[in-house]
């Protein structure tokens, strides 16, 4: 089959290639993948992972064989789903606790850009608890992530903060449901609408230590992402004095022993189904343009998600 391999003379540090076909373990299903996307994560990991290293977290498709040991969707059922790596290419075996059956009016492309950004949004807004009539900040509003954490939040009965970077994008998100939106390098202009029961930060750095001073009584932030800088200075004081604030550090594959991939990807992909969440698709392209796209998604040329077709 073909897939997309880390090649460091490719455009993108990506080369689409032939390898040897998946063999699926018994709790797994052979996929014929119809689509996928990119998240920065992973175009990122494409400039400092070793040669021929196959990447790939999202994929929608169809299940060409299902599982031997009996479970998940059976042959023929369009799932989307999600992998620690290998899902950018032609088939792709998935774990079936990590899948769900797609409604039939939500579109290969819709489903792809679900699973990552969807699924990080979903499950850090409830670390928030009760959502309704509360405060939420969203940093890093304009990317994946950020706009389903819009969408999710104004969902749930919440009045949504939206920080971002440049003028220019203050549209989008508040296409996506933003009540306020803050444009700066640093989280210190969002203080006037807050504080906030719930923040979500993807950026790190500086704006971290910001977002924490920010934090209502009883709030917590929800770190995922480090775009701006790995390391943060903050006023512990200020902090504890405000009581009973959390900071809960998120990474996606460790919240799925929590609750399952295939919960969260079934309540993403019935809402899209619904009409009720727009993944803001922003860019489209074939597989063999899989390194364009990606080197777009490493310049930040792209807001919102990214997804490549496998035909």
């Amino acid at each position: 089959m073909r897939a997309a391999l880390i090649d460091p003379a490719a455009t993108g540090h990506l080369a689409v290639t032939a390898v040897d076909d998946p063999v699926p373990a018994p709790n797994e299903a052979l996929v014929q993948v119809k689509a996928v996307s990119l998240n920065l994560g992973e175009v990122r990991r494409a400039r400092r992972e070793p040669t021929g290293t196959h990447l790939g977290w999202d994929l929608a498709g169809v299940v060409q064989k299902a599982a031997v040991d009996g479970t998940g969707p059976a042959a023929g059922s369009r799932i989307v789903g999600i992998k620690p790596a290998g899902s950018w290419g032609d088939h792709a075996a998935v774990e079936t606790r990590m899948m769900a059956v797609l409604p039939d009016t939500v579109t290969f492309a819709a489903a792809a850009a679900l699973p990552v950004a969807g699924l990080t949004a979903l499950y850090a807004l409830e670390q928030g608890g009760q959502l309704l009539g509360r405060r939420v900040l969203v940093t890093g509003a304009s990317g994946g992530v950020g706009l389903f954490a819009i969408q999710l939040a104004k969902l749930s009965g919440a009045t949504v903060t939206a920080l971002i970077r440049r003028e220019a994008q203050e549209q989008l998100v508040r296409d996506a449901g933003a009540d306020h939106v803050v444009c700066g390098e640093r989280a210190t202009g969002a203080a006037g609408h807050g504080p906030y029961h719930c923040i979500l930060d993807s950026v790190g750095g500086e704006v971290l230590a910001d977002s924490l001073s920010l934090v209502g009584r009883g709030g917590v932030l929800v770190n995922f992402g480090v775009s701006a800088g790995e390391t943060a200075t903050i006023d512990v004081r200020d902090f504890f004095r405000v009581g009973r604030a959390r900071l809960y550090g998120l990474y996606l594959f460790t919240e799925f022993g929590r609750r399952s991939a295939c919960d969260g990807l079934s309540v993403l992909a019935e809402l899209v189904g619904a009409g009720r969440l727009d993944p803001h698709i922003a860019a489209e392209g074939p597989f063999d343009e899989i390194g364009l796209l990606a080197e777009r998604l490493f310049n930040r040329e792209i807001s919102g998600k990214a997804i490549v077709h496998i035909d």
